[in-house]
């Protein structure tokens, strides 16, 4: 055979296995992936596309800015919620704004809402909503109290339980972040545990509070796990997900793990079980399922959905785009692996020097097949009083604004 023959030939090959090879990369790129628990498959999801919610904006906007209440919720982050079964909607909130708020123009001119500086900040509140989504009320605050002096308690998920497994009767289970007073850097305080409260229904009325999670004995803060930040069931478990507090010692992201409980049992600490990194395990120390603490991680609170049998994880993205933009990873287990971060996006702010934090999807609202969003807003100074007084000459910088959202297949 003639040299440039053979040449042909072999090049001919290489090239066939060079396409063969690119062909199966393809193929294995589309394919959807592969549960590591139990072999199930699911398929990519990403933010497809996204629009302002103005008009649940605005509903909370009214509600805060009523002149007729003296003792409502004027303003608040955390902003988590749940479906009662008689059709209300629950919103739980982290620290909150009580009292007045005044018309514009604000004690320096500007053409804003405002408040008082010496207007009282609880550490919790829930508001209630109608069946048809008008804000009724606010429960007397804190609605959890504080555990000991220089101590408090944040709310965060929250399901609809049998009183016990059986029972006929249902309760309100909310999941509680317990943190204590710090220096630098924990100027929003020290993880301290995972506790879960249980609230009477339809009355709402706080029965008791059950640790489930004491992360004192941790000495590294930055690695004290607070489970809570979302929920999702599925499969006859509640998957409950939670963060650490890298970002607060200079990592650019913070880590997220899992737990899983029994469908109705999140009030049973015996019940609960961590991913250790591979198996569950119930004394085990949780591993991180999502996170290298630089391009990869969360912020500390984040919220996941499942959509079909993909989880979907909305957080703030790592570095300092995670001031500005919410970014999302997929995975067909909680316990990963996790793709991402995929390309993220800038929901509106308001003018100043201000933050995004704790995108929250509420699942309970009809987003017309979409997803509901929430995203909180603070000043982005806490340092000296600074964000306190801006909150305040401004009202409307520190309340839930919303968008919403429509999943697909990554283009």
């Amino acid at each position: 055979m003639p040299d440039d023959a053979r040449t042909r030939r072999r090049t001919g090959t290489g090239l066939g296995v060079l396409l063969a090879l690119v062909s199966a990369a393809m193929l294995l790129t589309a394919l959807p992936d592969r549960d590591r628990e139990g072999g199930g498959t699911c398929a990519a999801r990403t933010v497809r596309s996204w629009s302002v919610d103005a008009r649940r904006t605005d509903a909370f906007a009214r509600y805060g800015d009523d002149a007729g209440r003296a003792d409502d919720w004027t303003g608040g982050d955390g902003t988590h919620s749940v479906r009662l079964p008689d059709g209300r909607l629950l919103w739980l909130f982290s620290d909150t704004y009580l009292g007045q708020v005044y018309a514009p123009p604000n004690p320096v001119g500007e053409s804003y809402a405002w408040r008082d500086a010496s207007t009282p900040l609880v550490r919790n509140a829930a508001v209630v909503m109608s069946r048809d989504g008008r804000l009724l009320s606010t429960l007397p605050a804190p609605l959890f109290p504080d555990p000991a002096p220089q101590q408090w308690r944040w709310p965060v998920a929250a399901r609809v339980e049998p009183r016990s497994p059986g029972s006929g009767e249902q309760v309100l289970r909310v999941l509680l972040w317990t943190r204590s007073t710090g220096p630098a850097p924990w100027i929003y305080g020290v993880p301290a545990a995972t506790e879960v409260a249980t609230l009477s229904l339809p009355a709402l009325r706080l029965e008791g509070i059950t640790t489930v999670l004491d992360q004192r004995p941790v000495r590294d803060a930055s690695r004290r796990v607070l489970f809570g930040t979302a929920a999702v069931d599925a499969d006859g478990w509640t998957y409950v997900f939670g963060g650490d507090d890298g970002r607060a010692v200079g990592r650019r992201a913070s880590r997220a793990y899992v737990a899983r409980v029994p469908s109705g049992r999140l009030g049973e600490p015996e019940a609960w079980e961590y991913w250790d990194g591979t198996a569950w395990t119930v004394r085990g120390r949780p591993a991180p399922v999502l996170g290298n603490g630089r391009s990869t991680g969360v912020g500390s609170a984040f919220s996941v959905v499942r959509d079909g049998g993909t989880y979907v994880l909305f957080t703030m993205a790592a570095g300092a785009a995670g001031l500005t933009t919410v970014t999302s990873y997929w995975a067909c287990a909680p316990t990963g692996p996790w793709h991402g971060p995929a390309r993220g996006f800038r929901p509106p702010l308001p003018r100043g020097e201000v933050a995004a934090y704790n995108p929250q999807a509420h699942p309970e609202l009809d987003g017309g097949g979409r997803i509901v969003l929430s995203y909180d807003v603070n000043w982005l100074d806490a340092t000296g009083g600074a964000a306190q007084t801006n909150l305040s000459r401004n009202v409307s910088l520190y309340r839930p604004r919303f968008v919403t959202l429509r999943l697909g297949a990554p283009s």
